[in-house]
Order: C-alpha cells, then structure tokens, then sequence
C-alpha cells in the first residue's frame, strides 16, 4: 500500500492516496474551463461527478461564491475530498455526497455547471495502468459506461443556459456521446477541446426554455 502523497494542483495543495487516481496537472484545464464558464453561467451551485479527491472542483470553484456539490461513489475518496476542501479553506462552501451519482440528488436539484470526470479506459485496456485503481479508471467495454450516466444526469440536473464539462480518452468517445447528445432534446454538444497523449474536454450546452 502507498502513502498518502500531496501535490500542488493549480495553487491547491491536494493530497490524495493509492485508492484514487493521482492528479494529473493536464487536467487543470477541465477545472480553469468550468471557472470561465462560470461567469456567465446561470445562478445556481456547481455539481462534480466521480470527484475522486476532489481538486477538479475545488479548483473551479476557487475564489468564486458558488457553492460546490461534489459526488463520488467511492467512501475514500469522499473523505480525502473533505479533507481537501478543509485544506483549501472551503470546507464551507463544499458539500460532497458518497453515492452513485443521481442517486445522490434531489429530483429538481438544478446546477449551473457540471464538471464530470468519469473512468473512461476501456476494459480491455485497465491492466495497462497497474498504478491506478480499477474502480476510477475502468469505463466499461468502450469506456463509456459511466460517460453516458453522467450524460443522463446533465440532461436532467443541468440549468436551462449551464454547462457542462465532460473528460473522456479519444476522439471515438466524443462521437459516442455526440450521437448520443443529439437524442437529448436540450442538450448540444459546443466544442470540445484535445490534450493529445491524455485526453478529451467537451463542453455541453444546455438552451434555455
């Protein structure tokens, strides 16, 4: 077993052990492009799927007065996003929940941004990176499994005029979930952005009325 190991992430010091994926600082950007979309964003909280140890969405909340609802399946990872949040100094402004995500929403709960950063290695794939654990990276046969439930909880907790912030593996994905986007009435996908050898950012609108 590993120790507990800390890191700076975007000026946050974030500590995180071997039961979540370590920090990658490429994915600094997911969190930079939901802090931008954030000023125009609707009124409303920001919501993190598969927070993991919680620095995507501290970081994109960081200075701001939104509040943040972050979810994670995992018990160890909810508690060092706690202990994170209590670290960076907003442990007040953050509420994170341990449950597969929407079961841990209200029906009507509506957000303004959703930051979303789910496994997305495709199975057959997951022995290829022995250092993370399965649980955080294994996306199904197409990496996409729990893409495509985070899709269906944007399409049903996201604010008419929030946005959304999606990280998947590879360009095939983004298609997937273009096709998919386009059978969700209100939902469009508006660009999507590279890191070429890590992964994909797509960012998904929702219209308002």
């Amino acid at each position: 077993m590993s120790a507990a190991e800390a890191v700076d992430f975007g000026g946050l010091r974030i500590s995180f052990d071997h039961r979540v994926l370590r920090p990658r600082s490429w994915t600094a950007a997911q969190s930079h492009w939901a802090s931008d979309l954030l000023r125009t964003a609707p009124a409303g909280h920001v919501l993190e799927l598969c927070t993991g140890a919680g620095q995507l969405g501290l970081l994109a909340v960081a200075g701001t007065d939104r509040r943040l609802v972050a979810v994670d399946v995992s018990p160890a990872a909810v508690s060092l996003a706690r202990a994170n949040a209590e670290a960076a100094g907003l442990a007040e402004q953050v509420e994170i929940r341990q449950g597969n995500l929407d079961e841990t929403l209200d029906p009507d709960e509506q957000f303004a941004v959703i930051i979303a950063d789910p496994p997305w290695v495709c199975r057959a794939d997951v022995a290829r990176y022995p250092e993370d654990p399965v649980l955080a990276i294994d996306g199904g046969t197409h990496g996409l499994d729990l893409a495509l439930r985070c899709l269906d909880v944007i399409e049903h907790h996201l604010a008419d005029g929030g946005s959304a912030v999606l990280q998947l593996g590879t360009l095939a994905q983004v298609a997937r979930v273009q096709a998919s986007v386009s059978a969700a009435t209100h939902l469009r996908v508006v660009e999507h952005r590279e890191f070429p050898d890590h992964g994909v950012l797509v960012r998904i609108d929702r219209s308002s009325g």
